[in-house]
């Protein structure tokens, strides 16, 4: 076995009403919110650690071919995206954060895309895992 790009953060699914369904999401998994943005609502991790977060698309279409993606937490962007791409993945677009930072989508091989960002700040790491 190699050594891990990552690991799993999230599940981000894109969402026409990101409200209604972190609030169906909610009841379902029976967890709360830990943060809401203009352009983002996660939800506390269920009790298997992983969360579920929502992103706002105006069109379904929009959305892509993919509409739940995977986000993938590493220590370094550039050395993840390397390794990914070295694995038989491609780099798709880099996505700017609301607070200036950048994350990468990138597919694996057979298109299927996900998401390489950075670990969260300490404090709000503490916040989203505190009622895991």
């Amino acid at each position: 076995m190699s050594e891990p790009v990552g690991w799993l953060r999230a599940v981000v699914v894109d969402a026409i009403d990101p409200t209604r369904l972190a609030e169906f999401w909610q009841a379902v998994l029976g967890v709360g919110v830990v943060e809401v943005q203009a352009d983002w609502i996660q939800l506390a991790p269920d009790r298997g650690r992983a969360y579920l977060a929502f992103q706002p698309v105006s069109d379904p279409a929009e959305a892509g071919r993919t509409r739940t993606r995977i986000d993938l937490e590493v220590e370094d962007m550039d050395a993840a995206r390397a390794r990914i791409e070295a694995l038989g993945g491609a780099f798709v677009a880099p996505i700017p954060e609301m607070t200036g930072g950048v994350h990468y989508r990138m597919a694996d091989p057979e298109g299927n895309e996900f998401t390489v960002v950075l670990p969260l700040p300490p404090e709000l790491a503490t916040q989203a895992y505190r009622n895991g």
